[in-house]
């Protein structure tokens, strides 16, 4: 999977507020046309750095100001001496304002427009300048067929500003969308490159501003923040003197029988992500393989609500939910947690009983659902979750008065404010069991240590991207229990002890 580089712009937007600061720069002097020409330069270096010696390119040009920039790419190319096939799917004569003066132009220069058909050959490197961020419905034909036809071709592909067919606004395929091998994007950053399934669509993501003036661009409010290591929430670096019960006390709550498991990775990275103090709640057949897998967590065995009780009330924070199961021990642990005043994180199956009806949770604590858990928790299907994740996102803190954080590809944490914050690290490698106990327990490690929900909530989530990215380097068969040491010295790196 490619890696996004380290100096792409943090702030992200809408389809809606790109075309805002679009027009914010042409009313503030830059004409459509100089953007346009910026942008068509921007393509260009793009293209002749990642393919230098095809010296054969293909333009599917659609009829908006993607377009605009396919004809003026068009034209780049063949002053270069590249043999250029640039192909109208609609009619080219439909083209307006600075697209029509892009055509106009491209032609003055020596560009052949050919109209699109299923015959039609394809060649050298394709630049996809179909459809751009206005897409909302389906693709419709031609488009649909043409993008069909480009993705068979086995040819590489650079995308105009987004891949045609994917959602700017959720990373949705609309029907159907161009897989690029490429894509550069302008003016400013869309969402939809960044979470839903975008990350097979777009390829490798370039960025350039067109020379926006910083100051416009800050002007504009953006959607959402991307999460990087110039932003996350920071730990204040431990004094000297410090002990253990300045640090936290996790409870975990979890592991019945057959999903001891879960649990016991939820406190061992409680543990190694710095709580001071970390119990285990679970059945008592589980406890010889909790103590001698973490003897550093008191671990002890409820049978009942009533015996939790005891070990509750010396907790800080609470993390409920792994290994937990759904029947009647389950239940009963999690009636208690329920009435419990301490800072909460609900994962797995206590949110899955949450969606039940079973309980309510406490306001002010964290959930950390994946789509699946995160369309029972609404009442909808998933792939209704997928198709707006920010805004299942945003109704799941408001429904439950937490801080969210929506798992997947682009992980998204969002509190009741609707601040919107989203995580673009991660790698293939960590799709596998016992991750999100992982999460669950650093989130919970965090709290205890005195970050605000939010605050744990976002940098626990970069936290663990970051290290499954770091220990993808060895490849996959990537265990859950391999993230609490990359996580440790990431933590370590962030100066929370002395040297």
């Amino acid at each position: 999977m490619p890696q996004l580089p380290d100096n792409l712009p943090l702030a992200l937007y809408s389809a809606a507020q790109v075309r805002e600061l679009d027009a914010r720069l042409i009313a503030a002097g830059t004409p459509g046309f100089e953007l346009m020409s910026r942008a068509a330069h921007a393509i260009w270096r793009a293209l002749r750095r990642r393919w230098p010696d095809v010296g054969m390119l293909t333009v599917l040009a659609g009829r908006g100001n993607n377009a605009g920039d396919g004809y003026l790419v068009a034209a780049l190319a063949l002053r270069a001496g590249w043999q250029v096939r640039l192909l109208a799917v609609g009619d080219p004569l439909q083209l307006q304002g600075d697209a029509a003066q892009a055509r106009d132009e491209a032609q003055a220069a020596g560009v052949i427009v050919q109209p699109w058909s299923e015959c039609a050959e394809l060649s050298g490197v394709v630049l996809d300048a179909l459809l751009g961020t206005g897409l909302s419905g389906a693709v419709r034909e031609p488009y649909a067929q043409a993008i069909r036809l480009l993705n068979a071709s086995g040819l590489p592909v650079l995308a105009v500003d987004i891949p045609s067919g994917l959602c700017a606004d959720s990373g949705q395929v609309l029907g159907v969308a161009v897989r690029a091998q490429l894509t550069v994007t302008l003016i400013g950053l869309k969402l939809g490159l960044f979470t839903g399934v975008a990350a097979d669509w777009v390829g490798e993501l370039l960025f350039d501003d067109l020379r926006a003036e910083p100051a416009l661009v800050a002007a504009q409010a953006c959607l959402a923040q991307r999460l990087a290591g110039t932003n996350v929430p920071r730990m204040a670096a431990r004094p000297r003197t410090v002990h253990k019960g300045q640090l936290g006390h996790v409870l975990v709550v979890g592991g019945d029988r057959g999903l001891a498991g879960a649990a016991l990775l939820a406190a061992q990275s409680a543990l190694r992500s710095g709580a001071g103090m970390v119990s285990l709640a679970t059945r008592g057949e589980h406890l010889a393989a909790a103590q001698a897998r973490v003897p550093e967590v008191m671990s002890a065995a409820v049978a009942s609500a009533n015996q939790l009780l005891a070990l509750g009330a010396a907790a800080s924070v609470w993390v409920v939910g792994p290994g937990l199961g759904q029947g009647a021990w389950g239940r009963s642990l999690l009636s208690l947690a329920a009435i419990t005043e301490a800072p909460q994180v609900w994962d797995a199956d206590a949110l899955n009983l949450l969606a039940a009806g079973a309980v309510k949770m406490p306001a002010g604590g964290v959930i950390t659902p994946h789509p699946g858990e995160a369309a029972r928790l609404l009442g909808i299907s998933s792939a209704e979750v997928q198709v707006d994740r920010p805004a299942a996102a945003r109704a799941l803190a408001l429904r439950y008065q937490a801080v969210c954080v929506l798992k997947g590809a682009g992980t998204l944490v969002t509190d009741t404010t609707g601040q919107l914050l989203l995580c673009d690290r991660g790698h293939p490698a960590m799709a596998g069991a016992g991750l999100g106990d992982v999460l669950a327990g650093l989130i919970g490690a965090l709290l205890a240590q005195g970050l605000p929900a939010m605050a744990a909530a976002s940098l626990a989530v970069w936290l663990h991207a970051s290290a499954g990215e770091r220990l993808a380097e060895q490849g996959c068969g990537l265990a859950a229990s391999d993230l609490c040491a990359a996580i440790r010295q990431l933590l370590r790196e962030q100066s929370v002890c002395p040297n």
